[in-house]
C-alpha cells in the first residue's frame, strides 16, 4: 500500500533545507546566488519562516536600517498568478512586526527607514513557463491602472528552464533539491513506480552520489522521506479532488435547481482553495456559472 498523506502536516523539504537555523549556510548560498552577493558569515543572516515562506534579513556592519534587505523566497510546484497579492500581504505583516519591535513611529514627522523588499518565487512544476516572469499586482485590478503608483511584483524563476541552470550550479543545495524532485517525478513517470518506491529510490541514489545533500539525507532520511511523500501525495490528492469536484458540481448543476447545485459545488471546492476570490475564479470558469458575482460566491464561503 502506498503512503497516504497526513492532512495536518505543514512543513516542506524546501523550508527544511533553507529555513532551518541548523543549515544557515544553505540559505546564505541561496541569497548570494539570487542577489549576486558574496556574504560568507552565516551570523549576518537571520531566518524566520512565515506560512511556508522563507524570510531572510541581511545585516551589514555599517547600519542595519540604512543598508538592509528583506527577502522572501517561496518554492511552488504549481503556477499561481496571485503571488503578487500574497507577497504584498506577507510583507505587510513583516513590516508591521519590524516597526513594532523597533518602536518606530509611523505617525511622526521623521521618515522611518525600512529594509528594502525582494520577493522571489522558485517554480519547479510541470507547466512550460518562461525563464523569468514578473507578476504585477496591478494586473489584478478591476479597473486598469497604468500610473505605476500602486504596484507590487513577484519575480518567478522557472528552475526547469535551461536559462536558469546556472542558479542550480551556483547554489549546490538548490541544485541537489531540484535533482531529488526531478528523480522522483522520473521514477513515477517513466518507470511507473508507486510514490513510496519512487521517493525511496531517489533518496537512495542521492545518498550514493555523495556530497552535502547526501550527508543531510543520512542525518534526516526518515524526516525527508515523510516530507516528500506527504507533499507529493497532497498535491496529487488536491489536484484530483478539485477536478472531480468541478465535474460533479457541473453535472449536478444540469439536473438540479441552480441554487442547490451551486451550494454543492462550493462545498466540494472550498476546502481546496485559499480564499473566496480563488473559489470565485474557479467557478466562473464554467459557462454555466459565468454570470455569478463575487459577492454571491463570497456569501457561500
Amino acid at each position: 500500500m502506498d503512503y497516504k498523506a497526513n492532512p495536518k502536516y505543514k512543513d516542506r523539504l524546501f523550508c527544511f533545507l533553507f529555513g532551518n537555523e541548523k543549515y544557515k549556510k544553505n540559505a546564505l548560498s541561496l541569497y548570494n546566488t539570487l542577489n549576486g552577493t558574496s556574504y560568507s558569515d552565516e551570523e549576518e543572516l537571520e531566518i524566520t519562516t512565515l506560512n511556508d515562506v522563507i524570510y531572510i534579513r541581511m545585516r551589514n556592519d555599517v547600519s542595519f536600517l540604512i543598508s538592509s534587505s528583506l527577502s522572501l523566497y517561496e518554492q511552488q510546484s504549481s503556477f499561481n498568478p496571485n503571488m503578487p497579492i500574497r507577497g504584498f500581504m506577507y510583507f505587510a505583516r513583516l513590516y508591521d512586526k519590524y516597526i513594532t519591535e523597533r518602536h518606530l513611529n509611523v505617525y511622526g514627522h521623521k521618515r522611518i527607514a525600512l529594509p528594502t523588499p525582494g520577493y522571489v518565487v522558485l517554480y519547479n512544476g510541470n507547466e512550460q513557463r518562461p525563464a523569468v516572469e514578473k507578476l504585477c499586482l496591478s494586473d489584478a485590478f478591476i479597473h486598469p491602472d497604468t500610473s505605476g503608483g500602486f504596484e507590487w511584483t513577484a519575480t518567478v524563476l522557472n528552475l526547469n528552464h535551461p536559462d536558469n541552470q546556472n542558479f542550480l550550479k551556483k547554489c549546490r543545495p538548490l541544485g541537489d533539491y531540484m535533482q531529488l524532485v526531478s528523480d522522483i517525478k522520473r521514477y513515477q513517470g517513466q518507470n511507473r513506480l508507486g510514490l513510496t518506491e519512487a521517493v525511496d529510490r531517489a533518496v537512495t541514489e542521492c545518498i550514493a552520489r555523495g556530497g552535502e545533500m547526501a550527508e543531510f539525507l543520512l542525518a534526516h532520511r526518515a524526516e525527508v522521506v515523510d516530507m516528500v511523500l506527504t507533499e507529493f501525495d497532497e498535491e496529487a490528492f488536491v489536484r484530483d479532488i478539485r477536478a472531480e469536484g468541478v465535474e460533479e458540481g457541473f453535472v449536478q448543476g444540469r439536473a438540479q435547481e441552480r441554487e442547490q447545485s451551486l451550494r454543492t459545488l462550493v462545498a466540494s471546492l472550498k476546502k481546496f482553495v485559499e480564499s473566496p476570490r480563488e473559489l470565485y475564479e474557479l467557478i466562473i470558469a464554467n459557462d454555466y456559472y459565468k454570470d455569478l458575482s463575487f459577492d454571491e460566491i463570497k456569501a457561500l464561503w
